[in-house]
């Protein structure tokens, strides 16, 4: 008896000292207190007791202690019931969002219904956002903004590059170092049961013999699946419902298409000149100033400054490289004002179109310019690219040969295959178009896509070849004021095409003062920018012989 009143004395005294140390959450009886007293669900404390006990049961120094150990930490520390209070309030929201992003009219649309029919129901199954588009055009900042207009917790998981489907189920805990995915990792870190959780470059997942992460994803993002999603390491199944989930993708092409149909689908547009201005004068310049350690007022951007680093400095579809540039010359003034013992006072400085040359140097890109001239076989087509839009001028000319086709400029299987139906389509159609059947077999018809290094690729250039070679063969100028977009087939009917507003800002841009394109695309229209739709004429095609008259200057 006095050995174990001995016994008794020491456990309590040990339990003190470990309270003293602040680890008493090791000890069982604080544990099993933790685990009854919160609303942990019931498999979940059964769970928790008995591996508890097997945990007493083994020896301190074994591995499988320490494993065992680790497992029951992991799973009372998963959010089971923490949940934190969405803000409703949809002007707060609208604000909010205005705040952060410039423009993305729809994209703040769409959130403000989420929140309106979620204040209308008081409960709603978070639906999968995913928002894609060109690099630096703001969707990961924007899942930043979401969160903040919720007043709910962000958490980012990057995606790109993953090829082991463990990554996201987690490992099994047979293995030593098993550990769970990046999914209740990344709920375990936020705490709470309803974060907003961003799944970035979702279209750069790879697949090897280690699985299918993009499968995996299924289960997660899945209204009808993710209430209980299992992780091969927590092996219980954990309810991802109240999760706001958002997804982002450059090329939503590259986004598997089980998984894709689980995604609401959102485009986020490149900006246009005007806006990438105002993005700069209202957001970056203000924020680039700050982070160097100047005031917002001791410097300002004139507009032709910053439109001069947009065309000659950049070459994109967002900001991401105007907000680089613009920190550029930010340091390089506090290099030369630290250096000089220049005293700035308040609005001393604007930097100009000089300042600009003097700071970045050599320009780096240049704008594309129009032909300064009607001309033979040369026509201007549009391209949609990673960019953004950019014009496309196609060559055409005819040698004494055999009759063959010659294609340059590094072009895809869908450029070439443009190419020969084009020319195919003028050969079926010679006669209409007054060209000598000769031509075709005692020539050699050369098409050259200029910038031969840029791989070009895509639906869209078939009725800017077709002219191209009519022009070429029946000797007819091209009008250089005009440029088109369009694919062809072999009746000549004009196809529709993706991309508009960007190659409807390219033209506007270098100078087109007319557009033809597809008529099917005039619902595109509507969405264009209303800088461009005022400045451009835009002509609508069925077929080639509609945009013939606009394109080809022929002899009254």
């Amino acid at each position: 008896m006095d050995k174990s009143q001995k016994d008794y004395i020491l456990r309590e005294k040990l339990k003190q000292i470990h309270k003293e140390l602040g680890d008493d959450e090791n000890n069982e009886q604080t544990l099993l207190e933790r685990l009854e007293k919160n609303p942990y669900p019931d498999y979940i404390k059964k769970k928790v007791k008995a591996e508890y006990k097997r945990y007493e049961m083994m020896p301190q120094a074994s591995l499988e202690s320490g494993l065992i150990k680790q497992y029951i930490d992991i799973l009372m520390d998963i959010p089971w019931y923490q949940k934190t209070e969405d803000n409703d309030d949809l002007k707060n929201a609208r604000k909010i969002l205005d705040e952060d992003h410039y423009g993305l009219t729809k994209v703040k649309d769409r959130i403000i219904e989420y929140l309106a029919v979620k204040k209308m129901t008081g409960n709603l199954k978070a639906p999968i956002l995913c928002f894609y588009g060109a690099p630096g055009v703001g969707k990961t900042s924007l899942g930043k903004s979401i969160a903040r207009a919720l007043g709910r917790k962000f958490f980012k998981a990057s995606l790109g590059g993953i090829s082991d489907e463990a990554e996201i189920r987690g490992h099994r805990r047979t293995y030593v170092g098993s550990m769970p995915g990046r999914i209740i990792s990344g709920m375990k870190r936020c705490g709470v049961r309803n974060p907003v959780f961003l799944l970035d470059e979702v279209d750069k997942i790879s697949q090897t013999f280690k699985g299918d992460p993009a499968s995996a994803l299924l289960e997660v993002l899945d209204p009808e699946q993710n209430f209980a999603f299992n992780d091969n390491y927590v092996e219980e199944p954990y309810d991802l419902s109240d999760v706001l989930f958002i997804a982002t993708a450059n090329y939503i092409e590259n986004v598997p298409a089980p998984l894709r149909d689980r995604l609401e689908i959102i485009e986020l547009n490149s900006y246009t000149e005007i806006e990438k201005i105002k993005i700069a004068k209202g957001f970056l310049v203000k924020k680039e100033l700050l982070a160097n350690g100047l005031k917002a007022e001791d410097y300002s951007f004139s507009d032709d400054a910053i439109k001069y680093i947009i065309n000659h400095y950049t070459m994109e579809a967002g900001v991401r490289n105007l907000e680089r540039n613009i920190a550029k010359i930010i340091r390089k003034v506090i290099v030369e004002n630290l250096t000089t013992n220049k005293k700035v006072s308040k609005g001393s400085k604007v930097i100009s179109i000089e300042d600009v040359k003097k700071y970045l140097g050599v320009e780096r890109f240049q704008v594309s310019q129009k032909e300064k001239k009607n001309q033979v076989g040369v026509v201007t087509g549009l391209a949609y690219t990673e960019y953004g839009g950019s014009t496309l001028p196609i060559e055409v000319n005819y040698f004494p040969g055999k009759g063959n086709l010659v294609l340059t400029g590094k072009l895809g299987d869908v450029m070439k295959e443009s190419c020969t139906i084009a020319l195919d389509y003028v050969k079926a159609n010679h006669k209409k178009y007054k060209i000598d059947f000769k031509l075709f077999k005692e020539n050699d018809i050369h098409i050259h896509f200029p910038e031969g290094a840029i791989p070009k690729d895509g639906p869209s250039a078939g009725v800017a070849i077709t002219l191209a070679i009519i022009s070429c063969l029946s000797n007819t100028p091209v009008n250089c004021n005009v440029a088109l977009t369009g694919e062809v087939n072999l009746r000549g009917a004009a196809l529709p095409i993706g991309g508009l507003r960007e190659k409807s800002m390219a033209a506007l841009r270098s100078g087109i003062k007319k557009i033809v394109v597809p008529k099917e695309n005039k619902r595109d229209v509507s969405e264009l920018p209303k800088e461009v739709k005022e400045a451009l004429e835009i002509i609508y095609m069925e077929n080639v012989d509609d945009a013939y008259p606009h394109v080809l200057v022929t002899k009254k």
